[in-house]
């Protein structure tokens, strides 16, 4: 009986283990690898979930760039690492990639330490550019030739640090390649067969040697010639092209192309190639590409759970109100209130839980996209004139803005509410998105308050108290769903300041910070301990701290924060002002960063769970 050979799902795809490989193929055999590839990221990630809109939107400037270029020696690097996929599949990991966003697996995003070709680990938007001019200065001191490509969104090129990066780099003689995706904001014309020509031409090296051999002869030439004939040069460019910005800045800009016609990618990519210098290339494409649900709506399919891979339905994530639906709620509810209002994000208006905000609020709802430091600023303008403006930020991104954070709304004591999603840990986006030091950077900045909810009733409540609070307040929240306690309509402030004793035990009391005082409930009643639920990390209720110190043999504070200068830090101040010499357990997270998994994965890895609490805690108190 003869055995029959299934034909291979994806043949080209399945000789493509590196890029070496890529290069083995005949250019006109590139469009069917890149079909094979982008049926293969919806397979993969309708079972692991992630990412999958903007990888599906690049597929085919991923094959040309690594065609083309001679990586990893020649340095390629992704802004942010959403787009990155197609290069991760590319580049030794096809085999992994079921192991996605899971513990021990493949990163969501870019890690040096995951791959050579992964140039520089990428989370965050909007670094490509000075990363990759920073590799460019560094190979021109080394005396080593290679080239310099970053690949940037057009979102992530709203952010001021990329006109940082472009206006610096366009000063400098160094051969760095900047190519935007142009997928969303609609920034130049619609692209065509003039605009693809005019690449061809711009690109070509007769154009380039033509253009290199005028600029020397009209060196010796007066200088009002020259000057007369850089205007025409730039005027007819400026007419039939949008890269007049990018030529201000130094580059020698050519497109916009369609950034999926393989073979004129690769042409393109080949010409650029041989020029020198700051090069800008704008390469439109469609974001979503190929996968018809993502196509409709990319902004759903940025980010998404695992998914039928033929209907595109997602998986459902379960019933009860997240906390950023808690949020979403309360600021609608606010605003329909009182109309001084006005809500800020930095790109991030489904996230952060604004879509209705947006819809029943359009004039007082601002989406600055990636551009953090102006979005606090902006918010302290507003509240400088009578405006109460509420910024939904995740606390990552407020990092980047910290500060303005200090400088312009700290400082001058401004009526600004903090909405921070996304703090402590986040399990499958790992490191680069985990809220790990807001407690810590937030609490020692003067005039600023700082809270932390227990529960999703308490959420509200909180952010409540913090709009009421005259002055600078920050209310930090996890991602995700909380314990089940659903708020009701009476936006009732908390007693500002005040914690509140949950459990009265003895010998040991543990103070309770935020997301984690559910877990102190169940080590309490291990322990037969009393349990408090500090509620505000600044101001920190010093008159509970100083009552359970009096009355316990041991406190101990957790927290999901950095432990260092964190609330646990704020409880050791107390102590230490008051002279009260009692021994303290502080957990949250240690001096490392944590890898990816499921949140309850992570906690456990950082020793928040209850089992870890339990051990800990009896072997200090055998100790005492």
């Amino acid at each position: 009986m003869s055995i029959r050979h299934e034909p291979p799902r994806y043949p080209l795809l399945e000789q493509v283990d590196y890029p070496d490989d890529l290069r083995q193929l005949p250019v006109q055999e590139l469009p069917q690898l890149a079909d094979e590839l982008r049926e293969f990221l919806v397979e993969t990630v309708s079972r692991t979930g992630g990412h999958l809109a903007a990888g599906l939107g690049v597929v085919e400037l991923t094959i040309a760039l690594h065609y083309v270029f001679d990586t990893p020696n020649d340095r390629l690097i992704w802004d942010v690492g959403h787009q990155a996929y197609p290069h991760k599949i590319l580049t030794g990991r096809r085999e992994r990639m079921a192991t996605l966003r899971q513990k021990g697996g493949l990163s969501g995003f870019l890690r040096c330490d995951e791959s050579d070709y992964d140039a520089f680990g990428a989370g965050h938007s909007s670094t490509s550019i000075s990363a990759a001019l920073g590799m460019a200065v560094a190979a021109k001191l080394e005396g080593i030739r290679r080239e310099h490509i970053a690949v940037i969104g057009d979102g992530a090129l709203s952010a001021g640090m990329a006109f940082e990066a472009l206006n610096h780099a366009g000063a400098l003689d160094m051969d760095l390649l900047v190519v935007l995706n142009d997928n969303d904001m609609s920034i130049s014309r619609p692209v065509g067969a003039v605009s693809n020509y005019l690449a061809r031409v711009l690109s070509s090296r007769f154009y380039n040697r033509m253009r290199e051999g005028g600029k020397q002869v009209l060196s010796v030439m007066p200088s009002g010639v020259r000057d007369l004939v850089d205007r025409w040069e730039e005027h007819m460019k400026g007419m039939l092209i949008p890269g007049t910005l990018f030529e201000e800045l130094g580059f020698n800009y050519i497109g916009p192309i369609d950034g999926h016609d393989l073979p004129m990618l690769v042409q393109t990519l080949e010409n650029m190639k041989e020029m020198e210098g700051p090069r800008f290339l704008h390469v439109v494409t469609q974001k979503g590409r190929g996968f018809a649900p993502a196509e409709g709506d990319p902004c759903f399919y940025h980010g998404v759970k695992p998914f039928d891979p033929e209907t595109g339905e997602q998986a459902g994530g379960g019933g009860g109100i997240t906390y950023t639906g808690v949020f979403s709620d309360w600021v609608c509810d606010q605003a329909a209130r009182d109309e001084r209002l006005v809500a800020i994000t930095p790109a991030m208006c489904e996230g952060s839980g604004l879509v209705r905000f947006a819809e029943e609020f359009p004039s007082r709802y601002f989406d600055v996209g990636i551009a953090e430091q102006h979005a606090v600023t902006l918010a302290a303008g507003m509240a400088c004139d009578g405006l109460k403006p509420v910024v939904a930020i995740y606390s990552t991104f407020l990092q980047r803005a910290y500060d303005q954070l200090i400088h312009d709304v700290a400082l001058q004591n401004l009526d600004v509410t903090f909405a921070v999603d996304r703090a402590g840990l986040v399990g499958a986006d790992g490191p680069t998105h985990a809220g790990a030091f807001d407690l810590s950077y937030a609490r020692c900045i003067p005039n600023m308050a700082v809270l932390a909810p227990r529960d999703e009733a308490e959420c509200q409540r909180m952010l409540h108290s913090a709009w009421e609070h005259k002055g600078p307040a920050l209310v930090r929240y996890p991602r995700g769903r909380g314990p089940g306690v659903l708020p009701d309509s009476s936006l009732e402030k908390l007693p500002w300041g005040r914690g509140e004793l949950l459990r009265k035990g003895k010998r040991v009391a543990l103070l309770g910070f935020g997301s984690l005082v559910s877990l102190c409930e169940a080590v309490g009643e291990a322990l037969d301990g009393s349990v408090a639920n500090m509620r505000f990390i600044k101001p920190v209720d010093e008159a509970l701290v100083r009552e359970l110190a009096g009355t316990h043999e041991l406190l101990v504070t957790v927290e999901e924060n950095a432990v260092m200068g964190g609330a646990g830090s704020a409880v050791a101040e107390v102590l230490s002002d008051a002279g009260i010499c009692v021994p303290l357990l502080q957990f949250g997270l240690l001096d490392r960063y944590i890898d990816q998994g499921t949140q309850s994965q992570q906690l456990e890895e950082a020793g928040l769970d209850r089992e870890s609490l339990l051990s800990r805690i009896r072997q200090r108190l055998e100790d005492l």
